[in-house]
Order: C-alpha cells, then structure tokens, then sequence
C-alpha cells in the first residue's frame, strides 16, 4: 500500500502522523511511505532521517494525497486538506467529527473511508489510542491552568502548591477517566487541594485507593459541580462519552458563584466542550475571560509538547496502521472488531452511531457499510 503522511497545517501543531521508525516499520512490510517535506521539522525529525527510514520525499500535501491510498495525519483534516480527499482514499487520524458539522459534511461528500483514532476500542472497551494524547493533555491541564493563575494572566495569583504557612490552590477535576487521573498525579504532585467528581463509584474508589486520601473524592451530579465551583481556584474538565459532544456540565449561570481569576481549562474542547461558556482557542491565543473567570480551551493542548506526544501517540496507532497496510482498509476493518469501531464515515454513510445522531445523518452500522461498499 502506498501511504502518505502530509505536514499538519491546524494551527501550532507541530506533531506528524509517522516518525521514521513507523515508516521504517510500514517499509520492511513491503509498503511505500511518502512524506511531506518538513513534515517532521517541528520534533527535530529532518527530512534526511525520514530518508533513511525509507520514504519518498515530496514537495507539498498536494503530492502526498495525489500518490497515497492511506493518509496517516494527527489532527482532522483542515478544509484544504478534505477538498484533496477522495473516495480512493482511507484516512486515518483524529476526526472529533460530533461537534463539528462542516467538516463531516466534506468527509461524506468525498466518499473517503475515514477512521477516528478517538474511537477506537480496545477488548477491555478503553481508547488505545486517544489515551496516550489523553495522558498528555491531562498533565498539560495542570501546568496551564497553574499558568493562568498567575495575575499577568487574568488569574486571582494564587500559586498552586502555596507555601508554609499559605493554603494551596483548590483544584476540582471534574472527570475520572485518563485525563482526570493524570491531571489529579500533576496537581497532586505540585501540591494542590484536589477534588475528583465522577459518576463511577468504582473510579472513585480508585482514586481513593492509589492516591491514599490525598485526594477527596465526590460522586458527581450538579448539585457537587456546584457546590464545589464556589470554592474552586482552577477546574479541569475531563468528561467523555466517546465519539459523541461532551456534556455541558458547567453552565453560565455557574461562573457568577465562582471567585473572580478563577480558572477553567476545558480538556473535552475537541469534542465542543464539557463548559458551556467554553469555545475553541489555539496554543497562539489560548485564553479569554468571561465574567471574571479565566477559559482555557486550546483544541490540541498534546501540540504544546509535539516531540512527546508523537512518539506516544505512534506507539499506539502504528500496529493498527501496519494491519491497515497489511490487509487492507476492508479487510483489517472487519476482521477486527476494536479497528471497525474507529470507522466514522465510508463511501458518503456515517458510520459512529453518535456522530450521526448528534449531527442528523442516517446511521449506517460500519460492518453493513463495508459490506455494500
């Protein structure tokens, strides 16, 4: 299989879909990789070390998509990106298609076979591969949040471990999942006040176990969300319902009980938010103010440290990329029931019973979709 990796283009994102190892990797299994040139500049991988691995070097994204059958991006493809996509063409990388109606639009009109990294399974029913980037963004929570703190910011100035003699930061994170549970080891380990809300009682015994009571834990509903709002210096919004647009858990209404310079860092931004107050940013301008509490919504937060999160995230996707290459898109996608709950969309019918629901396309079960198409 001909595959191609283009340079991401969303805004400072610096990442790339295969470091040389993985195309070393797709090479000795007899595939041809081509890469865009600087594809990999922004983690220190110059085109000469992509060279070495086996790829073709080619001048634009346009070459790539020209020449490739699969396309292996980070990112979801911007609007020039999808207007070089076609029904020949398997695309797998993150899609966050839920809230996003545009550019699902664009993927069902081009026919692509587009598979989302964000909802692929594993057999304990977990996200293999939107986890190692939930780690990453999880741990970033914290250092952002405890950034926005600071009064240059917009933030009350608190620091977030305190001092002797000076009360720590309060952090609520609202989320259990990856992303909560490595933002409470960040917050614990700078010696935050850390409240975990989730719904899960089983979560929240083991927050209680593994941080032996350094952490409160409280079972989530609204009336906890708001109650412990009132008090909170930096919250962390980590909720997922995979594939679908994350709830709105924090509302308006709820910033006027919250102290002035308190901060919000919205960890679900890809899939539209878990606040209700919360809309995109980008790592260029990451924060704006409403009604006094700092927003922090970067939609790639994995993309401020772009050399970490690529190798972790190619640790993950590169066995599904080989099978992918291997068998081909058909073939590994029904062979493999964890692989065919990534398919999001195929020949024009959305196949991620959530996107179509929250966008309103008919669904089409993905087995069903490969099978007539």
């Amino acid at each position: 299989m001909k595959v191609g990796v283009p340079k991401e283009i969303k805004n400072n994102e610096f990442r790339v879909g295969l470091v040389p190892a993985s195309v070393n990797e797709l090479v000795n299994n007899g595939h041809e990789v081509c890469v865009e040139t600087k594809a990999g500049t922004g983690i220190g991988m110059l085109d000469d070390a992509y060279q070495a691995a086996g790829a073709q070097i080619l001048p634009d994204a346009k070459s790539v998509f020209e020449q490739a059958e699969m396309i292996v991006k980070v990112k979801e493809p911007q609007a020039v990106e999808r207007a070089m996509l076609s029904a020949e063409h398997t695309l797998f990388t993150y899609l966050h298609l839920a809230p996003d109606a545009p550019q699902t639009a664009e993927l069902v009109k081009c026919g692509a076979t587009c598979i989302a990294y964000e909802t692929v399974t594993d057999r304990n029913g977990h996200l293999p591969l939107l986890a190692p980037m939930s780690e990453v963004a999880g741990r970033l929570s914290i250092q952002a949040g405890a950034w926005c703190l600071e009064k240059a910011h917009g933030g009350s100035g608190v620091l977030l471990g305190g001092v002797p003699g000076v009360e720590p930061a309060k952090v609520i994170i609202i989320g259990g999942g990856t992303v909560g549970f490595n933002a409470t080891q960040m917050a614990v380990g700078m010696g935050a006040s850390v409240t975990v809300l989730d719904r899960n009682i089983d979560v929240l015994r083991h927050f209680d176990a593994v941080f032996a009571g350094r952490v409160q834990t409280v079972y989530s509903n609204a009336h906890a969300i708001e109650t412990h709002l009132e008090d909170a210096d930096l919250v962390i919004g980590g909720v997922l319902i995979p594939g679908a647009a994350a709830p709105k858990l924090v509302t308006q209404a709820h910033l006027g009980r919250m102290r002035k310079g308190s901060v919000l860092v919205d960890v679900a931004i890809d899939q539209g938010g878990c606040f209700e107050t919360s809309h995109a940013t980008t790592h260029e301008d990451p924060i704006y103010m409403v009604d006094d509490i700092v927003h922090y919504c970067v939609a790639n937060m994995p993309g401020a440290v772009p050399r970490t999160s690529t190798f972790a995230l190619n640790n993950a996707t590169l066995p599904f990329a080989l099978a992918l290459a291997n068998k081909g898109a058909k073939q590994a996608l029904l062979q493999d029931p964890h692989l065919l709950q990534g398919l999001n969309v195929h020949r024009g019918m959305v196949t991620y019973q959530d996107v179509a629901r929250d966008l309103g396309y008919d669904y089409v079960p993905a087995a069903k979709a490969l099978e007539t198409h």
